[in-house]
């Protein structure tokens, strides 16, 4: 690659760890759909999961106390389940459809009535998010937003919260690894100093976020999280009515 993509690259996963380390979501986002423009689906995904798996595992490891665990192991399961059914079929989605699934999750989301929302808590539940979740992350490579939706109305404190969903992450950034690493031929995509870079940039960007969070009040947080949020996904619709109609 060339020095000025590697450059787009870096500002990219230093951006996202920023908007990240503020709103908590749609780094990924941001991040997913700046790889696509460089790489192929497999490629991308396997690069997108190697650049966002240290974050995960590094909240993991400082929340390891609070995981729910029968939860997890639920996730799990689910997880697998999606992987083995997608591996049996050999599906690799096209561009235009992961940034089609990117662009519509949030306003599939906001739709959705409450009372339509499982929580996590219920039997079975933690199965069925592992397998859908998954699923979506198998076809569109994110799918924290929707994982997002089964914790909304449980009982769980933030501290429980916030550990158990980093290590289901964990699982999906895992599962889609050896997906794509297995269908794809990623070869030497990016240079090996690169990811160091990559970890320094995405460490510099989470550190410099709580200088904006801590200048913003509850309103403006979530204000500008839901503007965000649907800037980045009209952009991707935009980008996926484009690479339908052009190819």
């Amino acid at each position: 690659m060339t020095i000025a993509a590697l450059s787009m690259i870096g500002a990219a996963v230093f951006a996202s760890s920023f908007v990240s380390g503020i709103f908590g979501i749609a780094g990924g986002m941001i991040l997913l759909g700046v790889l696509l423009v460089f790489f192929d689906v497999s490629t991308g995904m396997v690069m997108f999961s190697l650049l966002t798996t240290p974050a995960n595992v590094w909240r993991v490891v400082l929340w390891r106390r609070y995981i729910h665990w029968p939860i997890w192991f639920g996730y799990l399961a689910g997880g697998i389940g999606a992987f083995v059914v997608l591996r049996f079929i050999e599906f690799v989605p096209s561009k235009a459809l992961v940034y089609l699934i990117l662009g519509l999750m949030p306003y599939a989301i906001e739709f959705l009535p409450r009372t339509w929302q499982p929580s996590i808590e219920w039997r079975g539940v933690s199965v069925f998010s592992g397998f859908a979740t998954t699923g979506i992350q198998l076809m569109a490579g994110n799918g924290g937003m929707f994982l997002d939706v089964f914790f909304q109305k449980s009982t769980l404190d933030r501290k429980t919260t916030v550990a158990t969903k980093a290590i289901s992450q964990t699982v999906g950034n895992v599962l889609r690894f050896v997906y794509f690493g297995s269908l794809g031929n990623v070869g030497d995509a990016v240079p090996l100093w690169a990811f160091g870079a990559a970890i320094v940039l995405a460490i510099a960007g989470t550190s410099a976020a709580p200088l904006v969070l801590e200048r913003m009040t509850d309103h403006g947080f979530r204000q500008w999280t839901r503007k965000l949020i649907f800037a980045v996904s009209t952009v991707f619709l935009a980008r996926a009515a484009w690479l339908f109609w052009y190819g």
